[in-house]
């Protein structure tokens, strides 16, 4: 059973993104490990536990001392068996598509268009394309804190105290503009902005267990300010979200078979790259931990 003692924090150059070394998790691990680990994930925001050999169920049990989870509303992408496993990959199996092949592919965070978005996911790296030697698909993470604290202070007096509106239709539309209507997923998206109407969220969230202030943005999905015009809000949220993602901010993790990664979904926004082909195979496994209102 692993102690506390022994972990270990390797450092990347990125306000977060780092390592946690000396936890095994397909053995069961003491109460003040999963405390240390869980006090690391509050601190940085996004955690990487590489080389870990794990089950679905030990995924699903490991997840939960995050919290609740929850299930991603796109049923047909639920892992068989294990529907708290939402599967992203790119792979057909007789002739149906296993999982969703264009997950994340703009600047967000997950169960943004909620009312009670979820606190975090936990995405495990089962199979990893490789061109030449080298891993494809990264996954960039840029840490919404970091950008709140470096905003010069007019700006901040603009943005504290506002909410945005969120919408899932709208982010639909965009999607369906840019990639048409044949992609995977398309027409269970469509079907879920008929479920989720408009929401509005703070402009700053506070992180509801650190209390530090987070930018609070998704692209395609926060589409207006309130106490703004259209186009003023739109320019506003262009401009927040370029300054969240100056490379001060982000990290970008390549991943590897083995790794399991926890990002948080208020203090950070993530981005995945598609620059593997059809026949570059990639499977991941997400689990989603439930959250609460926004303040």
């Amino acid at each position: 059973m692993a102690s506390a003692t022994e972990i270990e924090i390797v450092h990347v150059n990125a306000p977060l993104g780092h390592e946690v070394r000396g936890v095994d998790l397909s053995r069961p691990l003491a109460a003040r490990t999963v405390e240390a680990v869980e006090r690391i994930f509050d601190m940085y925001g996004v955690i990487t536990l590489r080389g870990q050999t794990i089950t679905p169920e030990q995924h699903i049990a490991f997840s939960r001392h995050f919290g609740p989870l929850e299930r991603y509303p796109i049923d047909r992408f639920l892992l068989p068996g294990h529907p708290e496993i939402f599967v992203v990959s790119n792979i057909v199996e007789d002739g149906r598509a296993i999982g969703m092949a264009d997950a994340g592919r703009v600047w967000h965070s997950d169960m943004h268009f909620t009312a009670t978005p979820s606190r975090c996911s936990l995405l495990y790296a089962r199979e990893v394309p490789m061109r030449d030697g080298r891993a494809l698909g990264a996954t960039l993470f840029a840490s919404t804190a970091a950008a709140y604290d470096a905003l010069p202070r007019d700006i901040k007096a603009t943005v504290d105290g506002r909410r945005a509106l969120n919408s899932y239709s709208r982010y639909v539309e965009r999607r369906s503009a840019k990639v048409g209507g044949g992609k995977s997923g398309q027409s269970e998206r469509t079907k879920q902005a008929d479920q989720h109407p408009d929401v509005w969220h703070p402009l700053v969230r506070t992180h509801p267990r650190t209390g530090r202030k987070c930018l609070y943005i998704s692209d395609e999905v926060t589409c207006a300010v309130e106490g703004m015009g259209e186009t003023e809000g739109e320019q506003l949220l262009k401009e927040l979200l370029a300054h969240i993602t100056r490379p001060e901010f982000v990290y970008t993790h390549e991943w590897r078979v083995g790794d399991l990664l926890i990002w948080d979904n208020c203090s950070a926004v993530h981005n995945a790259i598609g620059d593997y082909g059809p026949d570059e195979r990639r499977l991941m496994h997400r689990t989603t931990v439930a959250g609460g209102p926004t303040f």
